[in-house]
């Protein structure tokens, strides 16, 4: 059983909801990102996802675009980020999840990088701009060594896709919240209630919903029907305001807490 499977059975047993935070690697740079990460974890984060840096981040908002073009500036790359996560795994057993888009990993090739990642402890990887169809050889590769290949459904996904894509993810679904680009919201969007009953409809497989989650109350309500939340925009927007690293660390703490503790009390 992999981290990630073993950590949504903990939380369902004891009846919480996963908080899963997102940080861009290398933003400012990866000591920083590891201190933060490793606070995170103390305050009640049950994983974490590092976004590897894109020049072309499709999928991205405003805050996590100016992240992205910070942490390229500092010269992060995927390699420098799987050097990271061997470090952060020497600290930790909580899952960990690399966020990015299918360039960088196809630079690598599908069968170096899955390789390179497993060898550093890497537990998931999400690719926003690779559907399974597309990317058959990456999936298959990161299965091969026991890494899960999270795919992503949206509210404007068909039915007879919605079925595909959870059959086929690994881990949980990752299920978009809304039809637009990453970033906070003063309110949720419609609709995503649903959109998860639609999911449990087809299969049993965790749901973990992102995109435009920003706030404690806006994370307890969507724990009432999904498995886990996946906080980004706010969270990198907040440590960017922060200050120096150990402020980063202690404000991304806070936040972390706060959020946790919503969703151990699901409204």
């Amino acid at each position: 059983m992999g981290r990630i499977e073993a950590c949504f059975r903990r939380l369902r047993d004891r009846g919480e909801r996963a908080l899963m935070p997102f940080v861009t690697g290398g933003d400012p740079d990866l000591e920083t990102t590891e201190e933060v990460v490793l606070a995170m974890l103390q305050a009640g984060a049950d994983a974490v996802e590092i976004g590897v840096p894109f020049s072309d981040p499709i999928a991205e908002g405003p805050t996590i675009q100016r992240a992205s073009e910070r942490a390229l500036a500092g010269g992060v790359t995927l390699r420098r980020i799987l050097a990271s996560v061997k470090r952060l795994r020497s600290g930790t057993e909580a899952p960990l999840l690399l966020m990015g888009y299918a360039n960088p990993f196809y630079a690598m090739g599908a069968e170096g990088f899955a390789e390179a990642a497993a060898e550093v402890g890497v537990d998931g990887v999400i690719v926003p701009d690779l559907p399974p169809e597309e990317g058959a050889d990456l999936y298959e590769a990161l299965a091969r060594r026991g890494i899960d290949g999270v795919l992503l459904a949206a509210p404007t996904t068909r039915p007879e896709r919605l079925a595909m894509l959870a059959e086929r993810t690994r881990g949980f679904l990752y299920y978009v919240s809304l039809t637009g680009v990453t970033g906070a919201r003063r309110e949720l969007a419609e609709g995503i209630e649903a959109g998860v009953k639609a999911v449990r409809e087809r299969s049993p497989v965790p749901v973990c919903v992102g995109f435009g989650i920003a706030t404690a109350e806006q994370a307890a309500e969507v724990g009432r029907f999904a498995d886990g939340v996946v906080v980004g925009s706010a969270l990198v927007s907040l440590l960017h305001e922060a200050g120096d690293r150990d402020a980063r660390a202690a404000a991304a703490a806070r936040f972390v807490a706060e959020l946790k503790a919503a969703l151990r009390r699901p409204a």
